[in-house]
This record gives C-alpha cells, structure tokens and sequence, in this order.
C-alpha cells in the first residue's frame, strides 16, 4: 500500500477499531501525520506569529489537525495490533501509565500537605517526600521508556499470516 492509498484507507475508516491494517497502511499513515504537523507548526509561526513573551507559536492549525487525527491515528494503530495478533487496547499502555502517574504524584502531594499540618516540623517531611517523588520518577521514566519501546516493536511486526481472531489478512 502505497503513501497516498494509506491516507485514504486510514481517513475512510475514521473510528473503525475492528479488522487489521497492514504494516505499511500504518507507517504512512504515521508519516502523513507527522509531516503534516511539521509543515503546519511552520504555518502556525508564518500565520499567527510568536508570542513576544514566551517565543512559543499560537499552534491553532497544528492543535485543530492533531484533534482531527487522533481517532483515525488511534483506530489505525489498533487494527494494526489487530493485525499482529495482539488486542488493540495494548495501544493504551503509555497513556494509562501517564494517568495513573498524575494520579499518583496529586494523591501524594496531597498526603504530604495533609501530613505537613499535623507535625511540629514541617520541614522534615521534604526531604522523604522529595526522595520519594524522584524515585517514583524514575521508575515511571524507566516503565515508560519499556513501553513505547515495546509499543513500537509490537507495531513493526509483521503482520500474522492467513485469517486470526480479529478477521482475515488486510488487503
């Protein structure tokens, strides 16, 4: 499948998790989506300027197209696990690691202020919470850095042949 066929197929199939997509369906589609960005956040900075204060571009058309991609991105990477022979929600991993890590670093700032009211000094508390904090960092980091590394294995393979049990092979 060639670059401009990939467009097409992953942009017809919009939010359509079922079946499979081959390797290269995936990888163009990924390519398409990249360039574009690239080519947009120049436009944003040609269009709508920096910001004087912060340097940082307004990023209208860039956000408004990766909004517009991000369920076909999402269906084409399941489909593509699909076609690995893997359930598509592994895709979700490293989104649901950054969540339960917010969730984990505002459940202990909160415990930590909670603790920090109830002691004589306060002061001794940094000191674990900081400890802990960066230890907790680092075992994300390092659980992160597994999975996308994973992720992107999983989505190079190639695909399983003859039918599996999310249907037959793309074609």
């Amino acid at each position: 499948m060639g670059f401009v066929q990939s467009i097409k197929v992953c942009l017809s199939k919009y939010a359509v998790f079922s079946g499979r997509a081959t390797r290269s369906e995936y990888w163009w589609f990924a390519l398409f989506v990249i360039l574009s960005s690239i080519v947009l956040t120049f436009l944003d900075q040609a269009f709508f300027g920096t910001n004087p204060d912060t340097g940082e571009s307004a990023n209208i058309l860039n956000s408004g197209f990766q909004l517009a991609v991000f369920l076909p991105m999402l269906a084409a990477g399941w489909r593509r696990l699909h076609d690995t022979g893997r359930p598509g929600w592994y895709l979700l991993l490293p989104m649901a690691l950054g969540v339960a890590t917010m969730v984990a670093l505002l459940s202990g700032v909160a415990v930590f202020s909670v603790l920090e009211g109830g002691v004589d000094d306060p002061e001794a508390l940094r000191g674990p919470a900081a400890f802990l904090g960066l230890t907790g960092m680092i075992v994300v980091w390092g659980l992160q850095l597994v999975l996308s590394v994973m992720m992107i294995w999983w989505l190079t393979r190639p695909s399983q042949e003859g039918e599996n049990a999310y249907g037959p092979p793309a074609a």
